[in-house]
């Protein structure tokens, strides 16, 4: 069996085109956002988002992040508008985050690393299936949040109050009636290129919608995420942290914003 990817020095971001060749493609992500660069585009429109809180099904931890998993067999779920052609159906959200709290996330900003990054995916249902949509440059939307730190935020506490039953690498369990949109900041200012999926296999299909505004998280609810093990329950403790990926080259791309 090749070696699995991961985020250590023998099996991290450095590594993963040796087993997924695309990782060191033209359209990948995360970038590193230079405001002075970004060019304000007045046709980009406002995005929306409706979800069905009851689309919501389980969570989980796969040993490389701990994810939120929702039903999309049909239009439930769906992210609407800004650069997007016509609407995507939500199918997971996922975190990264780092060891301490002064890095996780995997864009930046001007230089500014936050505490961790939520990524919202969703995918185009004109491309029938999830697996042919990651084929297309169209076929998924990722709505990028920033965690920095601050103030406890009262909903990000029921995705952590169910941790402790998801504690270490295989573990799901029902996780029912929540709505992600609790997540959003009040400002829905926006960044978007095209870029590809942060983890292997990499696939450049993603167009991204990077949130200026973070929302705020306190120290002790970024502990409760590192509580999490990257091992399973038969193995030796290891602490599930610094699952990000570092910015890639950003090769011609060009990144536009839907505010002045």
């Amino acid at each position: 069996m090749a070696k699995e990817w991961g985020y250590a020095s023998h099996n991290g971001p450095d590594h993963w085109h040796e087993l997924y060749p695309i990782a060191k493609g033209d359209n990948q992500s995360p970038i590193a956002l230079h405001t002075k660069d970004i060019k304000y585009d007045s046709s980009l429109q406002p995005w929306s988002a409706s979800y069905d809180p009851a689309s919501c099904k389980s969570i989980l931890n796969n040993g490389k992040t701990c994810r939120v998993v929702f039903d999309d067999t049909y239009d439930r779920s769906m992210l609407r508008g800004g650069p997007l052609s016509g609407p995507y159906r939500l199918r997971q959200f996922h975190l990264h985050w780092g060891s301490a709290d002064d890095h996780g996330s995997e864009h930046t900003v001007d230089g500014v690393q936050y505490a961790a990054e939520l990524h919202l995916v969703h995918w185009n249902p004109k491309y029938n299936t999830f697996g042919e949509a990651l084929k297309q440059p169209d076929g998924t939307a990722v709505v990028g949040i920033f965690l920095k730190i601050g103030r406890e935020k009262g909903e990000f506490q029921l995705i952590l109050d169910a941790l402790d039953k998801v504690k270490t690498k295989g573990k799901e369990v029902p996780f029912t009636n929540f709505d992600p949109s609790c997540l959003f900041p009040a400002c829905r200012d926006y960044w978007t290129y095209h870029g590809s999926f942060t983890t292997p296999p990499c696939e450049e299909c993603i167009v991204w919608l990077l949130l200026k505004e973070p929302i705020t998280v306190s120290s002790d609810q970024m502990a409760k995420l590192r509580s999490l093990l990257s091992s399973a329950e038969n193995e030796p403790p290891v602490p599930l942290v610094g699952n990000w990926r570092p910015p890639q080259p950003i090769k011609g791309r060009v990144v536009r914003a839907s505010f002045k």
